[in-house]
């Protein structure tokens, strides 16, 4: 793993050396059994059906916040929230609630971090979301 430096409410640089892609970060973010985002989260993903509605909606985040604020989220969104039920996707510290498969190594890759944070950064309009994609 990569250490990550948290500045303020962000993790102002990238975990890898090669730009996210959004289109692996929207499946990533719609995939059910790897991130499981769509569990709490709902979002511009017609195609999916019960998406989540104990986290925010993803529809537009890309405009509510940085890049940089949406790598803290996903990488360990205790840093904002210690009562957080979001999972901490990059991080090894304090991992009780892990299952049994994730201890020790992270939920996500740096990679797949990235991925998802160029994805979630195309989402800016509610009106055209996902029409580029």
């Amino acid at each position: 793993m990569r250490p990550v430096a948290i500045v303020g409410s962000e993790v102002p640089q990238s975990l890898t050396e090669t730009p996210g892609d959004p289109v692996r970060g929207r499946a990533l973010v719609a995939d059910r059994t790897k991130g499981l985002c769509l569990l709490c989260h709902a979002g511009p993903f017609p195609e999916e059906r019960f998406q989540g509605n104990i986290g925010p909606d993803l529809a537009g985040i890309g405009g509510r916040l940085s890049a940089a604020a949406l790598r803290l989220r996903l990488v360990d969104g205790r840093a904002l929230n210690p009562d957080t039920i979001m999972p901490s996707y990059y991080t090894l510290q304090a991992t009780t609630r892990v299952g049994a498969a994730w201890r020790g190594r992270p939920v996500l890759e740096a990679q797949e971090i990235e991925d998802i944070v160029a994805f979630l950064g195309t989402l800016r309009d509610t009106r055209t979301e996902g029409s580029a994609l």
